[in-house]
């Protein structure tokens, strides 16, 4: 069972919380973690990246299809580590874009907008696509 609660600015009761602490099995062991609740990326900032911004991208590289777009462009922003193992090295993007924050995922898509600019290839706004629409 995985749950969470997110309490709201200036939410000071903690009813809610105890309430579920107290159904939980007391002869199973349980993980309670406290961290900053950040807004992630919308399903409508995903379509976007992976209809428009991707698609876009793909269309200049014959061969390539969305997800190794989708890899190159996490690692140039982000950055790229090592993985060794069965005598093979490959490299993977520093972090993942489900793990974003909507300020930091409109920092990704801006970046990969500038980068493909240099590359020649134009990335529309999601708002030019609403006018286009």
């Amino acid at each position: 069972m995985n749950q969470s609660i997110v309490l709201s600015k200036g939410e000071r009761s903690l009813t809610r919380i105890v309430a579920v602490l107290s159904a939980l099995a007391k002869d199973k062991a349980w993980k309670v973690e406290i961290k900053e609740a950040k807004p992630t990326r919308s399903n409508e900032q995903n379509a976007y990246l992976w209809g428009v911004v991707y698609e876009a991208i793909r269309q200049q590289l014959p061969g390539w299809d969305a997800d190794d777009v989708h890899e190159y462009c996490l690692g140039e922003w982000s950055g790229w580590e090592m993985l060794e193992g069965f005598g093979r090295r490959r490299l993977r993007p520093v972090r993942r874009s489900s793990k974003l924050t909507t300020v930091e995922f409109m920092d990704y898509v801006a970046f990969i907008q500038r980068t493909m600019a240099e590359k020649g290839i134009w990335i529309p706004d999601p708002n030019e696509m609403r006018m286009v629409g």
